[in-house]
């Protein structure tokens, strides 16, 4: 397997470039265990959950799996369930064990715990029930022994926002203690507003809160302190954009080095490219004590590299040529799978079993596509297709997928003939329709890319024989309401009773442009 790695910054060298993840790692949130780092992001619908990231120099992350084999209850997540499921969650370590808490709007606080990052990891468990509980952090005060929980509200499902209640929490992290505080009320702060992501740490004798506020496309980065976890918590604001060009810098996560040296991870909303993931210079004022994070409280765009060991460039892997039948960590299912959808062989190549579904004209809508994230440069993603169904409608292809979604494949049409077909649909429209001319492909195969460009316009074109040719317009990404824009695989065919068939995709590459 291969890595795509993008252009930016100096491997190996003094400085390095952010964003340091260049796509879509949402709510990031940051832990050191030893000379190793490791990041968990948000995941909402897609299956397995929870990303796992490791680096030893904050800047060069690969991903070395999930913590979440599949969403819970099974049954709600049989469909999908886009901007729904893992939100925000926090990574710590604590009595030798890794901990993941996340909240479920729907749900309630979950948490997940392993003796090591690559598990066995723990079933869900539900540590707090009720709606629109979100972005919870644990934290184990190793002077007093006790447990703490913060978290915060979406208005969605609980009508309640922009505050952060506190809980003490059983030390074994499986309940809590209290029936909760509101520590934290941003409607009593001028200028406040959507105050969410709490990041709960203790620090130089003080509880510390870092939250951001303000929304995720112009908001700010928080930082609140108390000398007791219930509060009363001063506020400042110590991250935003002022005169750079990162919208609303915030909400991830700190981490302290071995050396002693404070960095900070977070977010920037880029529309189809979904919240890319920059690392900040932290250090702590002498004179007051609070955080300053960035130059001064602004984000850098290049900067000297964490004094740690070396690493060589490394990137969380895009490019796969399937060996056996199985797809890379990088690939997630748009909910639950079911046995069979991907079926293992002896070559090489991803063979998808054409589903039937009476939702063939709308992949939103889909269970059965596997995905990864847009990268967030100029690139082109490319995959050979050949179509092994022999039903009428049957079709597979590579797709550009968010609420607005576009597809290049192959179909079977009704004379038993294979069509390059090319269609799409806006996020207002409830099924596609044909964004190009249909085209025979004679051998029943094609190479499909998708060149993306700025602005996450996409150009779609297809190799039937005779070389690259064009087709449509050109497309422009749309992200779901929480969730970037998302490259995808999928074979289908139309309701019915009887197997359908497979596709097989070969050589999967992400390469920039």
């Amino acid at each position: 397997m291969t890595t795509y790695r993008e252009p930016g910054g100096q491997p190996g060298g003094a400085t390095y470039r952010n964003p340091v993840l260049n796509a879509d790692w949402s709510d990031p949130d940051v832990v050191r265990v030893g000379d190793d780092f490791y990041l968990t992001a948000s995941s909402f619908g897609r299956v397995p959950g929870l990303p796992l990231l490791h680096s030893r120099n904050l800047v060069d992350w690969t991903l070395v799996g999930h913590a979440l084999d599949r969403l819970e209850p099974e049954e709600t997540f049989a469909a999908p369930r886009h901007d729904r499921g893992v939100w925000a969650p926090s990574i710590r370590h604590h009595d030798d064990r890794f901990w993941i808490f996340w909240g479920d709007p729907d749900q309630g606080v979950f948490q997940v715990n392993a003796p090591g990052i690559r598990g066995p990891w723990t079933r869900p468990h539900l540590v707090k029930e009720g709606k629109g509980l979100i972005d919870p952090c644990p934290l184990w005060d190793d002077e007093t022994g006790e447990a703490y929980l913060v978290h915060a509200w979406a208005k969605s499902r609980s009508g309640v926002k922009n505050r952060l209640t506190g809980h003490r929490m059983h030390p074994d992290g499986t309940s809590l203690l209290d029936e909760g505080k509101v520590i934290v009320d941003a409607d009593r702060i001028p200028g406040w507003f959507t105050l969410e992501g709490p990041k709960l740490y203790r620090h130089d004798g003080w509880f510390w809160i870092l939250a951001p506020a303000g929304g995720v496309e112009t908001g700010w980065q928080g930082a609140f302190r108390s000398r007791d976890f219930f509060g009363p918590y001063e506020e400042r604001i110590v991250l935003e954009q002022k005169d750079t060009d990162v919208n609303g810098p915030h909400q991830g996560g700190w981490v302290r080095t071995a050396a002693g040296e404070d960095w900070f991870l977070h977010f920037q909303q880029r529309g189809a490219y979904g919240r890319v993931v920059h690392l900040q210079p932290m250090r702590w004022d002498e004179e007051e004590g609070w955080p300053v994070l960035g130059d001064d409280g602004a984000p850098v765009t290049e900067y000297r590299r964490p004094d740690l060991p070396a690493q060589p460039p490394a990137a969380p892997a895009t490019d796969d040529d399937f060996p056996g039948g199985r797809f890379g960590r990088q690939w997630q299912w748009t909910a639950n799978p079911q046995d069979g959808w991907a079926t293992q062989h002896s070559g090489d190549g991803l063979r998808l079993t054409c589903v039937r579904t009476a939702d063939a004209y709308d992949l939103r809508r889909l269970p059965n596509v596997l995905t990864q994230r847009l990268p967030g440069l100029p690139s082109a993603a490319e995959v050979d297709l050949r179509l092994d169904s022999e039903e009428p409608g049957a079709r597979a292809g590579l797709a550009v997928l968010g609420d607005a979604f576009s597809w290049i494949g192959l179909e079977r049409g009704a004379d038993g003939t294979v069509h390059l077909v090319h269609r799409f649909a806006e996020g207002v429209a409830d099924r596609e329709r044909d964004a190009g001319h249909p085209r025979l492909a004679p051998d029943g195969r094609a190479r499909l890319r998708i060149e993306i460009g700025a602005g996450a316009r996409c150009r779609f074109l297809a190799d039937t024989g005779d070389g690259f040719r064009p087709s449509g317009p050109v497309f422009a990404a749309t992200p779901w309401r929480w969730v970037g824009a998302l490259l995808g695989l999928f074979a289908l065919a139309p309701d019915g009773q009887s197997p359908a068939g497979a596709a097989t995709f070969t050589r999967f590459r992400i390469t920039a442009l």
